[in-house]
């Protein structure tokens, strides 16, 4: 049977090209909100950091209406980082709409996520967005787009895919350029046209595959997912199967049973083949269970999600500043919530390497650096490491590292300088041509390790007018050491307050971290030297005051402002004998080895091996 009057879409794309906002227009145009209704801009984002950054990092789920239809609609994240999200939700659909920038054109994440469509033989909708961007140029990026599903092995019906241009923004979508520019109705028509309906028998046993997990604290975990085959009911009694844990069975009851209407949830009795529901009343239950009939236990296969390629620690912080900010400080604390952080995240992975310290690893530096934020922000007291990347050794025992393909657009007077840099970084260009008007696109296989620091360095290369963007393209033979930082730290000689006078003695060795007035204890990283040495200075210093005074010898001390830095800057400036000290409040850097005699030592240790 074939369900006509439901269609299950996801929306893919590389980041920062318009779906969320694309989205945004089509709950607006289908009558899901008021007409006096006040909404939100990107109103599927609804973190607080997506909303702040400006990215979608979790997949969201709604639902509208289009002539007595209803289209059940994916959103997904656009970063590398979360492609783990995008892998897991293509189970739940029949068809994708790719969006693609009409001046950018296919990007690494574009490649990525649409060959994971491909793979799931999903039919694709092409959607040519930011068509009214002054430099847009949608007829030149259709033919990158054919050459992308060439390059991918795309079947012929998926060549023959149709292509809608549009302009999120402005909430209208057109099939020829010609045409005249109203509405999103081109693409709804091209959704019912293009995409196939469900298809199943719904008087087979029920079977549905937990695709997302979400939580809810007054009924707990909340399972979505689609339907394959069979009903679902209120009350029913099912099994749980896992297809990579065969013997691992569990007898459990549906308590409640939601389906998306709009951005809401709606409570409902039962569920058909087809339906994206949400179940709730079912604790300890995970993403690639699912759901079965005791008539019929063979599980759904589950796409295998991609592993993590960069790792860091994590470990209760022992700084003598310990405990005075964060609300939850033991390794317990940190420990449950790392578990719970496994619950819906896929692509982490947490490791106890001992009661107080933790190996946690994701797929890359956003992708740890939102968990740590949001954990900061929770009221979580930690220090954490310098990422670094997983290494595995190959048939011949060989030692392997991941790859990364790097794409970088910049003006043309900066290339030389990018290509400078990344070479150093064991970077090697595989292509460079020109790139719009005046500007250069670059790409580079890399190690992953090349590019960790690197992102802060390439913004002041360019000026901040570069734009870079990775892929991860597999594992190959280890390239050799890379020196990731060549300037030292300056490094607190004594536990205190960071007075004026201290400051201003210590500003003449480099570029400080702190003002006046903050605290400091020995071993804590305050800033750092144009060399290559660490060099300890005494921040709480105060002037010896006598009983003399000379003309000019007690002006006013000028400091220079302190280098403000980011979450992510802190963790790309670490080096490997550093900790970063994360706390609701403050982050602060510091030595590993807080005694400098124990720290010397140990220099000398590692000098001599």
């Amino acid at each position: 049977m074939i369900r006509e009057d439901i269609r299950n879409v996801a929306i893919i794309a590389h980041v920062d090209h318009g779906k969320t906002t694309l989205v945004d227009e089509l709950l607006k145009q289908s009558g899901v909100f008021r007409e006096n209704q006040e909404v939100a801009e990107r109103v599927m984002d609804s973190g607080d950091l997506e909303r702040e950054r400006g990215i979608t990092i979790l997949s969201k789920n709604t639902a509208v209406q289009y002539k007595g239809v209803k289209i059940n609609i994916i959103d997904t994240p656009g970063h590398a980082d979360f492609g783990g999200e995008v892998e897991r939700v293509l189970k739940m659909v029949n068809g994708v709409i790719l969006v693609v920038d009409a001046f950018e054109g296919p990007m690494p994440q574009t490649r990525f996520v649409l060959s994971k469509a491909l793979e799931l033989n999903l039919d694709v909708v092409v959607c040519i967005n930011k068509v009214d961007r002054p430099e847009a140029r949608p007829e030149e990026v259709v033919e990158e787009v054919l050459d992308l599903l060439l390059d991918l092995d795309a079947t012929e019906k998926q060549l023959d895919c149709p292509f809608v241009f549009a302009s999120a923004k402005a909430g209208w979508a057109v099939r020829d350029l010609g045409e005249e520019r109203m509405n999103m109705q081109p693409l709804f028509e091209t959704i019912l046209e293009a995409v196939p309906a469900p298809e199943g028998d719904p008087a087979a046993p029920v079977k549905m595959l937990v695709s997302t997990i979400d939580y809810n604290e007054y009924v707990g975990r909340i399972a979505v997912g689609k339907i394959d085959q069979g009903t679902l009911r209120v009350n029913q009694e099912v099994i749980l199967v896992n297809a990579h844990a065969a013997d691992a069975k569990r007898r459990v009851k549906v308590s409640k049973l939601y389906e998306f209407d709009g951005l809401a949830r709606k409570e409902v009795e039962s569920a058909e083949m087809g339906s994206v529901v949400a179940v709730s009343g079912i604790s300890d239950i995970h993403i690639g269970d699912t759901l079965c009939d005791p008539s019929d236990l063979i599980p759904i296969p589950f796409q295998k999600i991609s592993e993590p390629t960069i790792s860091m620690q994590m470990m209760v912080n022992d700084s003598p500043f310990a405990g005075q900010e964060g609300k939850y400080v033991t390794s317990r604390h940190i420990r449950d919530r790392l578990m719970r952080e496994l619950n819906t995240d896929v692509s982490l992975r947490v490791e106890e390497l001992s009661p107080d310290c933790f190996k946690i690893s994701g797929r890359g530096e956003l992708h740890l650096s939102i968990l740590i934020e949001t954990m900061r922000r929770e009221g979580y007291e930690f220090a954490v490491s310098k990422a670094e990347v997983i290494y595995k050794r190959g048939e011949s025992g060989r030692l392997l590292e991941p790859m990364e393909r790097v794409y970088v657009d910049v003006p043309e007077e900066f290339s030389g300088a990018v290509i400078e840099k990344l070479s150093l970084r064991k970077g090697e260009l595989s292509n460079m041509r020109p790139f719009g008007e005046g500007r250069t696109r670059l790409e580079f296989m890399i190690p992953s390790r090349g590019l960790i620091g690197y992102r802060d360095e390439f913004l002041t290369d360019t000026k901040g007018t570069g734009i870079m963007n990775q892929l991860f393209d597999g594992y190959a033979t280890y390239k050799g050491d890379i020196h990731y930082r060549n300037q030292g730290s300056l490094i607190a000689f004594e536990t205190g307050e960071a007075v004026t006078y201290g400051l201003f003695n210590a500003q003449e060795r480099g570029q400080l971290f702190i003002g006046p007035g903050e605290k400091v204890y020995a071993g804590m990283v305050v800033g750092q030297t144009g060399k290559a040495q660490d060099v300890e200075v005494n921040v709480c210093k105060r002037k010896q005051l006598t009983n003399t005074r000379a003309s000019g010898s007690d002006d006013a001390l000028r400091l220079t402002p302190p280098k403000q830095m980011s979450l992510e800057q802190y963790m790309q400036f670490i080096d490997t004998d550093e900790l970063l000290e994360v706390t609701p409040k403050t982050l602060r850097i510091r030595k590993r080895i807080l005694d400098p005699t124990l720290r010397k030592r140990e220099a000398m240790k590692k000098r001599t091996e």
